[in-house]
Order: C-alpha cells, then structure tokens, then sequence
C-alpha cells in the first residue's frame, strides 16, 4: 500500500539523532529488543544469531537492541539465553557485533537479570528485593517464591551488571540497555508491589531506584566515554498500586543526572504483559504503539531522548511517534516477520503482516504463544528462510515447548560442569 501524502512529508523516521554518549544513529528506527532464545551450546552468540542480526542491519534500522544478555549463569529467562560473564570468550561477542555493524546500524547489548520471573524448572538461583511470589492465577505454581536478596547479594548484582558492560564495551558494541522494565530484576526493585524493604534499598521511589542509580553510575564510570547507555524502563505496571506513570518520570528525572542516553518506555511484566497489548488493571492501550500517551507524559521532564515500543507496524504510526515529540521509535515484532521494513519505509507506506492471533482464553498460554510466534520467526530468518507468520500459535507452541525441554536439559548438565570446574 502507497501513501501518496508520506512522500511529501519529511522523513522525519530518517533524520540522524546525536546522543550524549557516542556516535549520532544514522536514523530513529530501532530494533527493539526480543528473546530470541537462540544461544548456543556455551551460551554464546554462533552463526545463526550473527544472521539474524546482519539481516537487520541490512534492513535498514539505525539501532539494533539485543534480545536480553544475561549477567549471572545462574539466573537465567530461558535456557537457551547468551550470557556474558567473566568467564564467557568475547570472541564470539566481537562476531555478533560486526554483524550487527555490517548494514550501517549500531548495535547496543541489553543486558538483564530476572530476578523472581525464572520457571520453577530452571535451576540456579531466584531471588528478588522481597520474598514475594509471583501472582498469576492458576499459572502461579509455575514459580517459586523468591529468596529476599542480603547487601551482599545486591552487591553482587551491581558488580555483574557493570562487568558484563565493560565486557560489551571491548566487544565493541556500541553501548548497553538496562532492562529495568517487564518485571525483570532492576523492575522488581522499582515497583512499591515486589520491594517491600524497609533498608536504603527499599521504601519511597528514593530507595526502590537506589539499585537501578547505583548500576547506572559505576557503569558510567566504568566505560568509555564514547559508550552509550540505555536504560528500558515501564510506564506503568498495569497492576493496581504498582510503579506508574509519575514514579516513571521521577526516575527519568534521576537517569538524566547519571549521563544516561536514551531511556525506552514500555510497561506490565509476567503478571500483566502489557508489552503484549493485555493488562491486568483494564486500562486500555493504544492499538498500536501501545505507551505513546504515557511517553508523551513522561517527556514532559526528560531530559534524554525517548524511545516507544509496543505494536507498531506502519510507517504512519511511527511518524505520529516522532510528531508526538519522541525522539525513536522501537520495532520488535514488526522486524521478526518483515526485517527490511525501515527499507520498504522508504519507499512506500508498508504496514508488516501480522501474526496469526493465538485463539487461546487463557491470557497467560496467549502471553506464551505471542512469545513462541515472534521466536520461531526468529528462528527461521536465522536459518537463512522466510518469515511464516500465518503459521499456526498452536503448533508453534507445541513444538517451543519441546524444545525448551531440550534445551533445560543441556543448561542444567552445562551449569552443573561449569560450577564444578
């Protein structure tokens, strides 16, 4: 489909963007992150991952955020996650990112830790600010309640964030993202819902965000000056007394005083997967760019770039983005079945295919299905192969689920290795 009025507007979506750290991105278009669950045998990123990521660099996209690089070998999304730790090789990462570089695109590594949201079956260790379980229904055995962290573990924590940085920085990615959104660790800490503590890492939005400072500013500290950080935080919990549109300002007031470059706005977590377009306090989302009034609320105080994600798929979305004030506009599922889309942007209004819609009331197996779509599309780009976006939620799912057994298998007998040796 062809918008006739696009080609006399200006091309915004294409306009370089300086950050305050590091070189301009050559456009306002990003990858957004996804778990793409493809690690190989070690851990480490391998010749299908270094596809996926010289496919969309080629496409067109001026960023490419990773999917979440894990800081601790024991606390791990999925078992088919990368990791970079002190012991990880950083050759492989150096392969990745000139990857990610061949097509003119930058490449920033997210890295995460889970924090509370790791499946009962994964072995390693679960741990949160506060022994809160997570609540899900009747998915909720699926987890284990958590064991509430010591100083010494928060210590930890913040030392393997900025290890893992430092890391990425000598293999030269261009910068990192702090995941401090969906639920994930750096989240829990934030939200008045999961940190319960009564100690300076705890109580008023001053403590809740101590944890989430304290990485940013050694890390800051700690990598080039050329280095970019990032940090992805939610607008909201969309749960009902959780972290919300005015904590999230507050603590983007407080990035913008650590040197921090872009902040990404999106929201929910496992208990309300609102990146997904479901929340469990009925608000209701945009249809596409799901967090845009929210940001719009947020840029108000900002005093960094922002970046939206969440359902965009037209070229007329994401310039009403950038209209709106936002400085970049984030794609995930979009890139998954059409990854030259920044390409087709550029000369036609192209809109991506969707994906077949998982036909399931349970919103948590729905949440799982989104989830495997977006990974076998993945998947197959990886292997050199076109999208199939039509391709059954069912089946998909299926065929995830035995596959993650594999892969479960293989994590524990590699981590049992590795803490022996």
């Amino acid at each position: 489909m062809t918008d006739i009025s696009a080609k006399n507007k200006p091309e915004k979506i294409f306009e370089p963007l300086e950050l305050r750290h590091g070189k301009p991105l050559r456009n306002r278009i990003a990858k957004a992150a996804m778990e793409e669950n493809l690690g190989g045998e070690e851990h480490l990123p391998n010749p299908r991952l270094f596809q996926l990521y010289e496919t969309w660099s080629r496409g067109g996209v001026g960023l490419i955020i990773t999917g979440n690089v894990m800081v601790d070998a024991r606390a791990l999304t999925n078992p088919g996650a990368v990791i970079l730790d002190n012991q990880a090789p950083l050759e492989p990462f150096r392969e990745w990112a000139a990857a990610a570089h061949s097509g003119g695109a930058q490449v920033w590594m997210q890295i995460s830790h889970p924090g509370r949201q790791i499946g009962r079956g994964m072995p390693g260790i679960k741990i949160a600010p506060s022994a809160v379980p997570l609540d899900m229904g009747q998915h909720s055995k699926r987890f284990d309640m958590p064991k509430e962290m010591t100083q010494a573990e928060i210590e930890d924590v913040i030392e393997r964030f900025v290890i893992t940085a430092t890391r990425a920085a000598e293999a030269d990615f261009d910068g990192v993202e702090l995941h401090a959104a969906h639920g994930y660790l750096l989240s829990q800490f934030l939200s008045p819902l999961t940190n319960l503590r009564a100690d300076e890492w705890g109580g008023e939005l001053q403590g809740r965000s101590k944890l989430l400072r304290e990485i940013v500013s050694r890390t800051r500290a700690a990598v080039p000056e050329n280095f970019a950080i990032g940090v992805k935080i939610n607008s909201a919990d969309f749960q009902r007394g959780g972290f919300d549109v005015a904590d999230a300002s507050v603590v983007v007031q407080m990035l913008g005083d650590l040197g921090v470059d872009m902040v990404e706005i999106s929201g929910g977590s496992y208990e309300s997967p609102a990146m997904q377009g479901y929340t469990r306090d009925q608000r209701t989302l945009d249809r596409e760019a799901y967090f845009l009034t929210f940001a719009e609320e947020i840029n108000k105080v900002a005093p960094m770039p922002l970046m939206v994600t969440g359902g965009i798929t037209r070229r007329h979305t994401a310039e009403r983005v950038i209209d709106a004030g936002i400085a970049m506009v984030g794609i995930g599922t979009a890139l998954s079945v059409m990854p030259d889309l920044p390409n087709r942007w550029r000369n036609a209004e192209t809109m991506a295919p969707a994906l077949a819609e998982p036909k399931f009331k349970d919103k948590g197996i729905a949440s799982l299905a989104k989830m495997a779509q977006v990974q076998y599309q993945l998947q197959r780009v990886a292997d050199g192969k076109q999208p199939r976006p039509q391709t059954s939620p069912t089946r998909i799912l299926l065929e995830s689920q035995l596959q993650e057994r594999k892969a479960l298998k293989a994590y524990k007998e590699w981590l049992a290795r590795r803490e022996n040796a």
